[in-house]
C-alpha cells in the first residue's frame, strides 16, 4: 500500500511525505515485529494502548526516514483501506494527534518519495533513540517465521489448493509437508512439497501450548481472528518459536522457528476443530 507521494504531513517540525502506513492495535499490527501486540509496541518503545496507534511512514525534506506515531487509528485504518481498494487518499494527520515522531522505519519499504534525497536514517543526537530499523529476514527465524504466517493468511485459498488433500484427510493425526518458506526474501511464495511428517513433535508442542491459551488467555493479539469466507474466520496464532494459521472449517499450517522454510499442514481430525473453536472465542478480532 501506498500514500500520496506528495501528501506531506506534519511530524515533529516538518513535513513528512507519506510513503505508507500500518495498524498498531491488538488485533492488527505489523507481526514482523512481535508475535503479540504488546512486544510490536516493546519494539518501537510505545506502550500498549487498548486502542492501539496509526503509523505513518515517510521522508523529510532531506530525505530522512521518519516514522510518525499517531492516536487517530480510525484515519489510518481508512487510508489503509481506500489504497487496499485502488483508490487515492490524502493521508495528513492534524499535528496534535502525533504522539512521537521516531526516527527510521521499523518495516521494509521498496519506495521513495519523488524530488528529496535517498532514503537514509536521520542524524540524531547521541542521547536521542537509535533509528528504527526492520527486522533482520534474510536468514529464517521468528521475523521470516511470522512474514511466511502472514502470506499464509493472505493467500489462503491458494495455499490450500497447492495442498495434495491426501496428507489431511479427515480423522488423520496431524501431518505435514516440507516446504521452502520465504528463505531468501518476504514476498517469497513458498509451495508445499516433500513427504508427510506424522506426529511432529514440534507440531504438538506448538497445538499443546495453543490450547494452553485457551485456559490461561495470552497477551493480546497472540491469537487473531479476522474475515474469512462464508461463515468461516481466519485464525492466526502465534507463540514462542511457532506461528499457526487455519480456517475455523478448515485446516491448519504450522511453522516452527526449528524447522527452517517448512510449512506443515495440519489435518482437523477429532481435536483440531475443538482447538480452532476455542481459540477463536479468545481471539481479538478488528473493529
Amino acid at each position: 500500500m501506498a500514500g500520496s507521494d506528495d501528501a506531506p504531513v506534519a511530524a515533529a517540525d516538518e513535513a513528512l511525505y507519506v510513503l505508507t502506513a500500518a495498524l498498531l492495535t491488538p488485533a492488527q499490527f505489523p507481526s514482523v515485529l512481535g508475535d503479540d501486540y504488546p512486544a510490536a509496541c516493546a519494539a518501537l518503545g510505545l506502550t500498549p494502548l487498548d486502542e492501539g496507534y496509526g503509523l505513518v511512514l515517510g521522508q523529510d525534506g532531506e530525505g530522512a526516514r521518519w516514522t510518525a506515531v499517531i492516536d487517530d487509528v480510525s484515519l489510518v485504518a481508512v487510508a489503509i483501506a481506500s489504497w487496499d481498494c485502488g483508490m487515492e487518499y490524502e493521508l495528513s494527520p492534524d499535528g496534535r494527534t502525533v504522539v512521537a515522531a521516531l526516527p527510521g522505519w521499523p518495516l521494509a519499504l521498496a519506495v521513495a518519495a519523488p524530488d528529496v534525497p535517498a532514503p537514509h536514517d536521520p542524524v540524531t543526537d547521541a542521547t536521542d533513540q537509535p533509528p528504527l530499523t526492520p527486522p533482520d529476514t534474510r536468514t529464517w527465524g521468528a521475523a521470516q517465521r511470522r512474514l511466511a504466517a502472514d502470506e499464509i493468511a493472505l493467500r489462503w485459498a491458494e495455499w490450500r489448493g497447492r495442498l495434495d488433500n491426501a496428507a489431511v484427510l479427515p480423522g488423520e493425526r496431524p501431518s505435514g509437508t516440507a516446504a521452502p518458506a520465504l528463505e531468501t526474501a518476504p514476498d517469497t511464495q513458498p509451495e508445499p512439497e516433500g513427504t508427510a511428517k506424522r506426529g511432529h513433535p514440534g507440531v504438538r508442542q506448538a497445538l499443546a501450548e495453543a490450547h494452553a491459551y485457551i485456559d490461561t488467555p495470552p497477551p493480546l493479539g497472540r491469537v487473531r481472528s479476522s474475515f474469512a469466507p462464508g461463515d468461516a474466520r481466519t485464525l492466526r496464532a502465534d507463540g514462542p518459536g511457532w506461528s499457526i494459521v487455519a480456517r475455523t472449517d478448515d485446516i491448519a499450517f504450522v511453522l516452527l522457528d526449528a524447522e527452517p522454510g517448512e510449512v506443515i499442514p495440519v489435518g482437523r481430525g477429532p481435536e483440531l476443530p475443538g482447538l480452532l473453536e476455542g481459540l477463536d472465542k479468545i481471539a481479538v478480532r478488528p473493529l
